[in-house]
């Protein structure tokens, strides 16, 4: 594995504790000493919380906890555990301090069918010791760009700011999370109200720079990732593929992307491929930049670091990713199948974002609520303009133990309105679980190499 950092140097970071450019003095060396102290290697809270239904982080799964399974699958390192206790639309009022809005909100829409069952909590995150290294040796060195649309002064590295700030620090923490070159097959559904729907099938391929042995990093200095995603089925969308190359300050250099039809047989730019630009084969259900819970440039909006709580989250959601599940025991009217979900009490970031005068979303108000372990986002709700909750994201964190890289089982993202919602990422009945490390090269995620990649 070869992990590069290119920095440009240390500096001051602009932090925005309300939204605003206000600068402040990088973390001290007191500060950044306390990584892998008091707090882990990334910079969550070392510690358990007060009460003991948080433990202590002791150095999340080993990479052995689980056997290899059929298709690449792993085995799930939880699975002779019960539920605590389930959350109803009966008893919820009680758990309340510890639900946010749009979870109240399901309970609400859906008080006959959803429910929460509530697991013991385990601290399952862990990285590559590469990984920590890196973090400790470039914290208070990356620096954000007009107040959090962008961020310099880091390249090629992961967790730009592990002792965050602002709430512009912590969305940039979850876009500049560890990844990994990824090949992956999965399905994308939009259920209707009465549970029918038709799969999406996608290939999707993710690539990194300093993964890429032909990338040039210096010339890449600016580069995120390289990502392509081709539509397998139904048989009408089949052969259409999406590129897109995203940067760290896309002020500077915006996100490039591009279509290719299979049925005009033409590659074509695609800026509508961002912010709440409709997401493939969506159906309408989800927008651009609600893959992966959030991605893109995030200078549409004003961000606020809320602060940090105590959320009961879906996590360590293996059930979701067995090998023995259909798809249709996951798939159910209204939501997925509470049978096959797994939440717990961690702490979280909670960020608040408001889109800037002058500025359009569909989303005039988001709700981020950022695992403290993996910086991943867990959840997040969606308002409208008049400020009505409007869709409820879920992100279901499953750490992939073998790789040292936590990841989303499956995300969900239910609109209230509709009734209707959209789930994407499993892969349960595909011909393999993703596959890591691979080794793709550049001219694999040009223009150019599309129409290949799209032939029927």
């Amino acid at each position: 594995m070869r992990i590069a950092t290119t920095l440009i140097g240390a500096g001051g970071l602009a932090l925005s504790m309300l939204a605003t450019s206000v600068m402040a003095q990088s973390l001290t060396q007191e500060e950044i000493n306390k990584l892998g102290n008091e707090l882990t290697p990334v910079g969550a809270e070392k510690a358990g919380n007060a009460e003991g239904t948080i433990p202590e982080w002791t150095g999340g799964l080993s990479p052995e906890a689980g056997a290899e399974l059929e298709r690449n699958f792993r085995e799930n390192p939880v699975k002779a555990e019960q539920p605590q206790f389930t959350i109803t639309a009966q008893n919820y009022q009680q758990y309340k301090d510890h639900l946010t809005p749009g979870q109240v909100a399901l309970f609400e829409r859906y008080p006959e069918t959803f429910r929460m069952p509530v697991y013991e909590t385990k601290r399952t995150v862990s990285f590559p010791q590469e990984v920590y290294d890196q973090v400790k040796e470039t914290a208070g060195q990356a620096k954000l760009v007009n107040g959090g649309d962008g961020i310099s002064n880091f390249s090629h590295g992961s967790f730009a700011f592990p002792i965050p700030k602002s709430g512009a620090e912590v969305v940039w923490n979850h876009m500049t999370r560890y990844r990994q070159n990824i090949k992956r097959s999965y399905v994308q559904a939009m259920p209707q109200t009465n549970g029918s729907y038709t799969l999406i099938k996608f290939e999707e391929e993710a690539a990194y720079p300093q993964y890429m042995p032909d990338v040039d990093l210096e010339k890449a200095s600016n580069t995120l990732l390289y990502f392509k995603q081709r539509v397998e089925a139904p048989s009408r969308l089949a052969g259409n593929v999406l590129l897109v190359h995203d940067t760290l300050d896309q002020l500077k250099e915006p996100r490039m992307a591009w279509v290719y039809n299979a049925g005009q047989r033409r590659v074509r730019r695609a800026p509508q491929v961002a912010y709440d630009g409709p997401g493939t084969a969506s159906d309408g259900m989800r927008t651009s930049d609600n893959f992966s819970m959030y991605n893109g440039a995030p200078d549409r909006y004003d961000w606020k670091l809320v602060g940090k709580k105590e959320i009961y989250v879906p996590y360590n959601s293996y059930k979701l990713v067995d090998p023995n599940l259909k798809y249709e025991d996951i798939l159910k009217a209204g939501h997925i199948n509470p049978e096959h979900t797994r939440f717990e009490l961690h702490r979280v970031w909670e960020v608040q974002g408001n889109v800037k005068q002058g500025q359009r979303h569909i989303y005039a108000q988001r709700n981020f609520f950022v695992d403290e372990d993996s910086w991943l986002i867990n959840l997040a709700d969606h308002y409208d303009g008049r400020g009505t909750l409007w869709r409820v994201g879920e992100g279901h964190i499953a750490h992939a133990y073998h790789q040292q890289l936590p990841g989303y089982a499956a995300e969900t993202l239910y609109d209230l309105v509709a009734g209707r919602y959209i789930a994407l990422g499993m892969y349960n009945e595909e011909s393999s679980a993703p596959v890591y490390g691979t080794n793709p090269s550049y001219n694999e995620f040009t223009p150019a190499a599309l129409r290949a990649s799209g032939v029927r």
